[in-house]
């Protein structure tokens, strides 16, 4: 079996581990998991399209950047899922079907990483999409990290529209003391 198999198979097996997990959002077209899939398929195939390259170069300024990026990616979504789990009241359930376990929260949170952005995730997804572009930048990654920025774009507006209809004013208020993705800037 040659590489191109290989990671068509395993694009095939992790696309049917996704749409398992977005099964419900995928039945609701503006939840933010229905956006939030399409976000996670572009990701994956950045990965298996550039992993034949991951680790060419090592020094490049691309390559560099790439790790950054994916380090940075991987501390924004640990930070969110630590204070998801510790201030969110995850044992109440909300009135949404298609929350998947961690983002079934009662309570808003407001601190740690939530202090400065709203969707410490979403911008990890987006480090991550960034971050495994660099590693081989060609016209089908181009592509594939522009469909990614803007399906996960989608997927923040998306869940703001249900916190908002979720948590309310305080939801509102909260939006004009962050920003969405990037601390200080957006």
């Amino acid at each position: 079996m040659g590489n191109g198999t290989v990671r068509l198979i395993l694009f095939l097996a992790a696309s049917a581990l996704l749409l398992y997990a977005s099964r419900k959002s995928l039945k609701a077209v503006h939840s933010h998991g229905f956006y939030r899939f399409f976000g996670w398929e572009a990701i994956l195939g950045l990965i298996l399209l550039n992993a034949p390259v991951w680790f060419d170069d090592p020094l490049s300024v691309l390559q560099i950047a790439s790790w950054i990026l994916l380090c940075a990616s991987a501390v924004l979504v640990v930070l969110g899922v630590v204070q998801l789990r510790a201030k969110g009241k995850p044992g109440v359930k909300r009135n949404d079907d298609s929350l998947l376990a961690f983002e079934n929260t009662s309570a808003l949170v407001t601190t740690g990483i939530y202090h400065y952005i709203r969707h410490p995730m979403y911008s990890s997804l987006l480090l991550l999409a960034w971050g495994a572009f660099l590693k081989g930048v060609t016209w089908y990654s181009s592509i594939l990290v522009v469909v990614s920025t803007v399906m996960l774009v989608a997927t923040g507006k998306a869940d703001e529209a249900e916190c908002k209809r979720h948590f309310g004013a305080i939801y509102e208020e909260y939006m004009k003391l962050t920003e969405m993705f990037i601390p200080f800037v957006a």
